[in-house]
């Protein structure tokens, strides 16, 4: 009897011990739901998701900018240039162009061919500077078409049109060493650039049309503010020591580039300043804005300047730039709109004559 008591009584303890137990179980249920909802609620690890999410978008973001930076073209190392023959032309050819004046100016050591300026001050770093006007795509694009001539064109001729106009000189021997040389270190510079094609950074740099004329009255402040202590306040430039060259060119006189040079058309000389000066500007960190650039170049080629003869130039009217200054044209503007703009109004009406 006893026994059977006691049973029912350790019966009845496990019954309350369980149900206290389940109790307990749903309270900490409870308690953890609530917890989660304030989680939610809150947005709590949400932020911690979204900041990593950031971080990571930070850092995709930053890969690609260097790797938008990493495509712009650079020059191969010259460590790279082969022993021998061949790259004893090769250093020649960077020698030539980095002092033409030594070799072919008024006193040149070769022949006096050309005004004393040399090949890199309008090709920076001797032809190497990523929108410095460099030879990345040269050897990759010649021989072609050129609407100027009319004509399929060669290296020899390319760099002959720059002694005659950028030079204000006479053509180089098409057979000499001289000539050899300069193609021979133009090649090996675009060693890396497959044939045809086009890296990012050569050439010039195309800045925005501006919505009105390039003002040389504006350009002739910045030229004063901006460039005259190295070129000279009336833009003759500095010679070097030994009188055999500058190292600062003429901007105009008998001593700079004719009126045929790619750089009298203000676009021209308006991306080349952009991203190349004042001395020593790369295109990562330009100091003149758009609108100086343009102004500056409106200012530079308005003063006087050889004139080359160019009747035999652009026999295609259409083809001529926007901003060549010398008629006549397929359209209906005057000489001083296509040369300083706006420019604007002639492209869209030249668009509208294609259609």
């Amino acid at each position: 009897m006893k026994s059977q008591q006691h049973l029912n009584e350790t019966e009845k303890a496990i019954v309350v011990l369980s149900r206290t137990t389940a109790l307990i179980a749903l309270f900490f249920m409870v308690i953890i739901g609530i917890f989660i909802s304030v989680i939610i609620d809150t947005g709590f690890g949400k932020k911690e998701f979204l900041a990593k999410q950031v971080t990571s978008e930070t850092a995709i973001t930053n890969v690609e900018t260097v790797a938008q930076v990493d495509n712009t073209w650079k020059a191969p190392l010259e460590s790279t240039i082969p022993a021998g023959k061949e790259g004893e032309a090769i250093l020649y050819g960077k020698d030539l162009i980095a002092n033409t004046s030594t070799y072919l100016g008024p006193n040149g050591k070769v022949a006096a061919i050309s005004n004393g300026m040399n090949c890199q001050n309008c090709h920076n770093d001797a032809g190497k500077k990523p929108w410095g006007n460099n030879y990345s795509a040269v050897y990759s694009t010649y021989p072609k078409f050129r609407a100027r001539s009319g004509t399929k064109e060669t290296i020899v001729k390319r760099i002959n049109d720059c002694f005659e106009r950028s030079l204000n000189g006479k053509a180089l021997d098409s057979t000499s060493k001289e000539m050899t040389a300069m193609i021979a270190y133009i090649k090996w510079l675009g060693t890396n650039v497959k044939k045809g094609e086009k890296p990012e950074g050569v050439g010039i740099q195309k800045l925005a049309f501006l919505d009105r004329a390039a003002d040389a009255q504006k350009g002739a402040a910045i030229y004063d503010t901006k460039c005259a202590s190295c070129h000279g306040k009336n833009g003759e430039g500095l010679l070097n020591v030994d009188k055999t060259g500058y190292t600062y060119p003429p901007m105009w006189g008998k001593n700079s580039y004719n009126d045929g040079a790619g750089l009298y058309r203000i676009s021209n000389f308006a991306g080349f300043v952009k991203t190349n000066m004042p001395f020593g500007v790369t295109y990562q960190n330009p100091i003149l804005t758009d609108e100086e650039s343009w102004d500056v170049a409106a200012f530079v080629n308005s003063q006087p300047r050889p004139h080359k003869n160019q009747s035999k130039d652009w026999k295609d009217f259409a083809q001529k730039p926007v901003d060549f200054p010398f008629g006549p044209y397929a359209d209906q503007f005057t000489e001083k709109q296509h040369k300083y703009g706006p420019f604007e109004e002639i492209v869209t009406a030249q668009k509208l004559k294609s259609k």
